[in-house]
């Protein structure tokens, strides 16, 4: 089979503005419309994984939900590029049913009050629309990640681009900073997955079956590197943060993005000013991805004193099966525990965490588990 003519995202076409978080908005940007104006800062926010890179923040009355892929798609529908993805088969689209099934489970419609996506390849963003369309939350992520909403039908108003140095309350004592960063891989093996490309206009979905190509030279590249989001909370028993990203290279963090000859800087100068900004010399909890190689750069940068681990696991197995294997990596672990950071590693989808000024722990979530199916830690494959 042969590449498809031209990717959508290398044509020339005329740009689209969007909602942008400028100054003048960031104001009204807010969860406040979830908060009572006299409510307090919470004092703890609790934290489920859902697979992949889907991490579920439950603070105050905000219902964040990142990513949120619950849409699996059969590894032999892509092919082609560095790292095998470049292209799909077949048009595609999400699993409405699944991610129906998923939003009942966590609670109904009022269970979600905000989308983040980190980066546009489909393993992160497909579902985006869909879960904005059951819920109503808005969306935040970058331009393509707007894009690919809009074409599964989403209002264009529900989805906001940020590009990074944006600062976004939440809440009472609580602000989200968006980090610009980059992906996995490098310019000479997967360009394709890692270069940072976003889409141009808004994709044309076939008109047959509805459906996006999924390909990241396709419908769903990276959407111009990646965002990461620096969360600080200054509780009523004090200050608790974390910064979640759902990718990233070791090989160019110290390069600046540039993207239609804008300068978006360095992943890691980002976090350098994103933290000073947050007033930050240290997080309770990183959520991440790289492995050891990004670890040696952020470490000393974030100071965590916990890691979670996302983007390990098999995210071509059907989602209702569960972990199929486990956590596994000797080299991060031994330096994670030389550099005293504690490990927290999902046994199974859906495991929960509370997070708070005194640390991390486990907490239960028997109700979710058990209405999806899950108990216990991995399983192989079947």
């Amino acid at each position: 089979m042969t590449p498809r003519a031209r990717p959508r995202w290398q044509q020339t076409v005329a740009r689209r503005m969007l909602p942008r978080l400028g100054a003048a908005a960031l104001a009204s940007f807010t969860a406040a419309d979830t908060w009572s104006a006299d409510a307090p800062a919470p004092d703890h926010v609790s934290i489920t994984w859902m697979s992949v890179t889907n991490v579920y923040l439950e603070l105050g009355p905000s219902r964040i939900l990142a990513n949120g892929y619950v849409t699996r798609i059969p590894k032999d529908e892509f092919y082609g590029g560095g790292g095998g993805y470049a292209f799909t088969r077949h048009p595609h689209s999400p699993d409405r049913a699944a991610v129906a099934r998923v939003l009942r489970a966590l609670g109904g419609p009022q269970s979600i009050t905000l989308l983040l996506t980190g980066h546009s390849h489909w393993d992160h963003s497909l579902d985006t629309a869909t879960w904005s369309e059951l819920t109503g939350a808005r969306v935040l992520g970058a331009k393509t990640t707007c894009y690919e909403a809009i074409a599964q039908g989403l209002p264009e108003a529900r989805c906001t681009a940020v590009y990074g140095g944006e600062k976004i309350g939440l809440g009472p004592g609580t602000t989200l900073r968006v980090v610009r960063w980059n992906h996995s891989g490098d310019s000479t093996q997967n360009p394709e997955q890692h270069n940072p490309v976003e889409l141009c206009s808004v994709p044309h979905v076939d008109a047959a079956s509805g459906g996006l190509r999924l390909g990241v030279a396709e419908d769903f590249p990276n959407g111009g590197g990646n965002r990461a989001y620096l969360f600080a909370v200054d509780g009523p028993r004090g200050r608790f943060s974390w910064f979640l990203q759902d990718s990233a290279s070791a090989v160019d963090l110290h390069v600046p993005i540039i993207l239609d000859r804008k300068d978006y800087g360095a992943p890691l100068e980002n976090l350098k000013t994103a933290m000073h900004d947050a007033g930050l010399d240290h997080v309770d909890l990183w959520i991440g991805t790289g492995g050891t190689a990004v670890a040696r750069l952020l470490v000393p940068v974030l100071r965590p004193k916990a890691y979670m681990p996302v983007h390990w696991d098999d995210f071509f197995a059907p989602f209702e099966r569960g972990v199929t294997r486990p956590y596994s990596d000797p080299e991060l672990q031994a330096f994670l525990a030389a550099a005293g950071v504690q490990l927290i590693v999902p046994q199974q989808i859906m495991d929960k965490w509370r997070l708070d000024p005194d640390g991390i722990v486990p907490e239960p979530n028997d109700a979710v588990k058990s209405t999806l199916g899950f108990s216990g830690p991995a399983r192989e494959a079947r």
